[in-house]
């Protein structure tokens, strides 16, 4: 008779359920209080009153809460037009994980199956680019975009992020795991290699997609240095560099910069719980022994 696959092992016992509770509970504060004490600031109406209650338990209890501080951002006019950032942040985040993703996975493929020489040593110089720092190579691509004329624009801040040597070989991992069988299935249904990448190694490749994208995704919303070195005008500027606005020399507006970083937050979360379901399962597994 066997043991439930949930059950203790013989002779154990969990001993220290107060050790356990303790240790989730102090790892939970220092996660979810940084997040409280943000949107609880971005309520406040007078930043003068976050400086001052920041050091106390008053900064995580606002009496008069108030969404003055949202509506003074999200506008597409003034000195800080928050809401064209936004927007501008959006349109960057949504071609450069369509292209991103389009590109990445069709190299993974021509990789992962076509009839390409010399695949050992492409695939150990895609290894050698990842360990490359981006920051050493920004003066180089800069000179490049100016020299196109497509210096502060969207297109700067999308193209150069269409293929990354990280998420080719994330992705060609991916489909050298694909049973040959589901190939030589399609070459016989007269498939051609674009049929079989886009119809059928792509809808069984929706977990290593989703991992792409939530990455990708982050990657591109948090980016700094390059947006910052290549837009010179509200016109493309992102939120990431936007939002370094309200932190002036001679004065920070912190119910602003806190207002603005919520907002911030927002469109990676729902990007996060729109590709979460496929990112922990395992769609190749039911396909396979289905």
């Amino acid at each position: 008779m066997t043991a439930a696959p949930d059950a203790p092992l013989p002779g154990t016992s969990d001993r220290f359920p107060l050790v356990k509770i303790v240790s989730i509970a102090i790892i939970t504060l220092v996660v979810v209080s940084p997040l409280f004490l943000l949107v609880v600031a971005s309520l406040k109406p007078d930043r003068f009153q976050i400086l001052a209650e920041m050091g106390s338990f008053k900064a995580f209890w606002v009496s008069n809460p108030t969404l003055q501080n949202y509506r003074d951002i999200l506008t597409f006019t003034g000195n800080q037009p928050f809401a064209r950032y936004l927007t501008n942040s959006v349109i960057v985040l949504t071609l450069t994980l369509a292209g991103g993703m389009l590109f990445n996975s069709m190299a993974a493929f021509v990789l992962a199956w076509g009839r390409l020489p010399g695949r050992a040593l492409i695939l150990t110089a895609m290894i050698g680019l990842y360990i490359v720092p981006q920051e050493s190579i920004v003066l180089p691509l800069l000179n490049i975009m100016n020299r196109i004329g497509l210096a502060d624009s969207f297109s700067a801040q999308i193209l150069p992020f269409w293929a990354s040597p990280l998420y080719v070989f994330l992705l060609y991992q991916f489909f050298t795991q694909i049973p040959r069988d589901l190939y030589d299935a399609a070459i016989v249904d007269g498939a051609s290699p674009f049929q079989i990448y886009w119809k059928v190694f792509l809808p069984i490749s929706l977990p290593a997609l989703a991992t792409v994208a939530i990455l990708l995704g982050i990657e591109t919303w948090n980016q700094y240095l390059w947006p910052l070195l290549v837009t010179q005008s509200n016109y493309a500027r992102p939120i990431s560099v936007g939002i370094a606005g309200f932190f002036g020399s001679d004065s920070i507006y912190w119910n602003l910069a806190m207002a603005a970083s919520v907002v911030m937050m927002i469109p990676v979360l729902i990007l996060y719980l729109f590709f979460q379901k496929w990112f922990v399962s395992s769609v190749i597994s039911s396909g396979v022994k289905g």
